[in-house]
């Protein structure tokens, strides 16, 4: 990470890799995060566009879960930069992927840190990142089902928040609206590129975005996003971008407002 801060300002970047997730936040002072890589090579080439070319290093990866369009891409960016610690939720199983994922973060030498629900990261001076999943008791009870153990995470600055919700379905999303969880955020990743299984009415009422991400491939053979959806989104009155759509998004805050660079 390069130190520098010369915005001042904390950047959220959801960017464009295509049927995947991959979004990277720079704090006011310059640190680094990157929240899952999509598939494969193409988010360095992403990051390259958020990143000076010359920065080779990241401070915290997070990684939400297994699937491949999530954790490929973070395969290559531990081939390409230094990163200092890696966040994850636990989960192993035998998979060819999650076995390179294991020697890439070995011969990274990142940090590695299992998290939960209750955690906390504090990136900067006022800003915060809160982790709400996985569920503790669910990393115990379904340790082979990667996609019942998600990072959850919220990213605090001063009053806004954006909220990461990688591919969490309907049952996790009941369970978060009624954990006591304050789920109040401006910034709204929809949850699975938007799939029908997601993004509940109850789940979007608590959470009353004023922006929603959807980050999809053009085309994609899973029919994403799908168009109830797409009505749940409409009928909050939230302010919708999506990736295939409008490519990469930043939202940029001073810790009062929020604003977009495209």
């Amino acid at each position: 990470a390069v130190f520098v801060g010369s915005s001042g300002l904390l950047l959220v970047s959801f960017l464009d890799v295509g049927q995947g997730d991959a979004i990277f936040i720079e704090t006011p002072s310059g640190k680094q995060v990157l929240i899952d890589g999509g598939y494969g090579r193409q988010v360095l080439s992403r990051l390259g566009r958020v990143m000076p070319g010359y920065d080779k290093s990241i401070d915290l990866v997070i990684a939400t879960h297994t699937d491949s369009d999530h954790l490929g891409g973070l395969i290559e960016v531990l081939k390409s930069y230094d990163v200092r610690t890696v966040v994850e939720n636990g989960f192993q199983d035998n998979s060819v992927l999650l076995a390179e994922w294991n020697k890439e973060v070995e011969k990274n030498g990142a940090r590695r840190e299992i998290v939960k629900a209750g955690d906390q990261f504090i990136l900067d001076n006022g800003v915060s990142l809160k982790i709400l999943g996985p569920f503790s008791e669910d990393i115990k009870e379904t340790p082979d089902k990667s996609n019942e153990v998600m990072v959850v995470a919220q990213l605090v600055y001063g009053e806004t928040e954006f909220l990461f919700t990688g591919d969490i379905e309907r049952g996790d999303e009941i369970r978060l609206a009624s954990s006591g969880a304050e789920l109040k955020s401006d910034v709204l990743k929809v949850a699975h590129h938007g799939s029908q299984y997601s993004t509940t009415r109850l789940f979007l009422e608590k959470v009353m975005p004023v922006y929603t991400v959807i980050s999809v491939g053009k085309k994609n053979r899973y029919g994403h996003p799908h168009t109830e959806t797409l009505s749940r989104l409409a009928s909050i009155g939230s302010t919708l971008f999506r990736t295939d759509y409008d490519g990469g998004i930043t939202f940029m805050s001073n810790g009062r407002f929020l604003s977009l660079r495209r």
